[in-house]
């Protein structure tokens, strides 16, 4: 049995998600003040150590210079001179650097055969080269020294050869970048799994809080049982479902029984008016009265038989009937149905259809949905328009549009007309209830659809995306 590999999209999509994730980016500053503390750390380690050698070298310098100006003191030239040869004579190919000089700058004494260019700083201090002849080949170290001015224009430079020091901080400098460079991955590397797990636990929320807003309020948040913030705060959020729950399926059984036990009277008085109606011969502006009395109760009918069907479909109880089904063969369906009536209208009704259009649904719902827009589109249509469906296959899923030449929505109110009993016309004169909109966007919510009105160029343009059929529908 082996384990199976989620495809590099996948992995694309979670890569970007963490990169995104406000974890990350604490985690990235964290590394930045991280970086920060142990750059000062290791600038503290690197003036402990090659800082302190340079230190040591100059202290050095300072008191050799010293000990020499007082042997120039006591004893002249000829001593300070003679003190100079035999420190050179008893360590010849050692580290240190002696070079006496006469106001011409010609050598006195010193292991250095000329003065070296350039010029001291204020505090006497010189670098420069020191080239070392060996038998195969001639090799340049770094030198540095201080310079000593003696009456007559004489001048002393006593320096030491710092190949070794500068190797040393070097190697110092080598060892702090590798340092810095190993701690900034790590724990680049720990803010990416740190990232990683938190964004684990709240795409499970995440996940958990779609399906809820799909309509299945029975979902709940998965605890994990380690006890943390995390398993607190799905622990209060369960709590709270339970209680919204709770609170919504009482709202709805009210509803429900409201719609039920007013249903029942309104079909007796249809039905007893219907007698009536046929009672009264002779009696025409009774009958008529009578027969507008029956299309009212229709019209309540109607209007509490879609809120009935608008709760059940909320509730997710058509869910089970969901399957894959092709939407290009619905659209053909429904062309074929309304085409008469777009014609009887003077209107036309065209169709396209780039290929099969697979998503996964109920299609007695959809087909309910997608008719009840184009019912609407040739209701409002005038004569001579046109209605155009289309259902297109993207990369991410399924688009339908439906398009009409008729009056348009207003841009304020398209996302208006999507609630319950919203109508346009404010004197609500016209038929209607006002919830054909409302049951196309439960139907959508449903199969987790999105809906958006528009068409600024006069129409109305209904467009509806569907996700992947191979998505499932939670």
């Amino acid at each position: 049995m082996s384990v199976a590999e989620a495809p590099p999209s996948a992995l694309r999509a979670r890569a970007a998600n963490i990169l995104r994730s406000s974890t990350f980016r604490l985690a990235v500053l964290y590394v930045l003040l991280l970086g920060v503390s142990v750059g000062i750390l290791m600038a503290f380690l690197y003036w402990s150590t090659a800082g302190y050698m340079d230190r040591q070298t100059a202290a050095t310098i300072e008191a050799e210079i010293r000990g020499l100006a007082e042997q120039y003191r006591r004893r002249g030239l000829a001593g300070l001179s003679s003190v100079i040869s035999e420190r050179v004579a008893r360590d010849p190919v050692g580290s240190s650097v002696y070079l006496l000089v006469d106001d011409n700058l010609e050598p006195l004494a010193g292991n250095l055969d000329r003065w070296p260019a350039g010029f001291p700083d204020p505090d006497g201090w010189i670098g420069f080269r020191l080239r070392e002849r060996g038998p195969d080949r001639t090799e340049e170290h770094a030198a540095r020294g201080q310079v000593f001015l003696l009456r007559g224009g004489l001048r002393l430079l006593v320096g030491r050869d710092v190949r070794d020091l500068e190797a040393t901080r070097a190697l110092i400098l080598d060892a702090l970048g590798w340092g810095l460079a190993i701690t900034a991955a790590l724990a680049l590397l720990g803010g990416w799994l740190m990232s990683a797990g938190v964004m684990r636990r709240l795409e499970t929320i995440n996940q958990t809080a779609g399906e809820i807003m799909a309509g299945d309020l029975s979902r709940r948040v998965p605890l994990n049982g380690s006890g943390d913030d995390f398993d607190a705060l799905a622990a209060n959020l369960n709590r709270m479902l339970e209680r919204i729950e709770q609170l919504m399926t009482g709202v709805r059984q009210v509803s429900d029984n409201i719609a039920h036990d007013l249903r029942t009277p309104l079909t007796r008085v249809r039905t007893k008016l219907e007698l009536l109606c046929a009672e009264l011969d002779g009696c025409e502006n009774a009958r008529a009265l009578a027969a507008e009395t029956i299309a009212d109760t229709e019209e309540m009918l109607s209007t509490f038989n879609a809120l009935l069907r608008i709760a059940r479909i909320e509730s997710g109880a058509r869910r089970s009937a969901f399957a894959r089904l092709d939407l290009a063969a619905l659209l053909e369906d429904l062309a074929e149905l309304y085409e008469p009536l777009a014609a009887e209208k003077g209107q036309g009704l065209k169709l396209r259809l780039d290929g099969p259009a697979q998503v996964t649904g109920d299609r007695d719902l959809l087909f309910q949905a997608l008719a009840n827009l184009v019912d609407n589109a040739i209701k409002y249509t005038p004569s001579g328009g046109t209605i155009a469906l289309a259902g297109a296959s993207r990369e991410d899923g399924v688009t339908v549009t439906i398009r009409d030449s008729g009056p348009g929505i207003p841009p304020e109110a398209r996302e208006r007309v999507l609630d319950r009993f919203v109508r346009l016309d404010d004197s609500r004169s016209t038929p209607g209830s006002g919830l054909g909109l409302s049951l196309v966007k439960a139907v959508l919510d449903l199969h987790q659809a999105s809906i958006v009105l528009g068409g600024d160029a006069g129409g109305l343009i209904v467009t509806i995306g569907f996700r992947d059929a191979r998505s499932p529908v939670a």
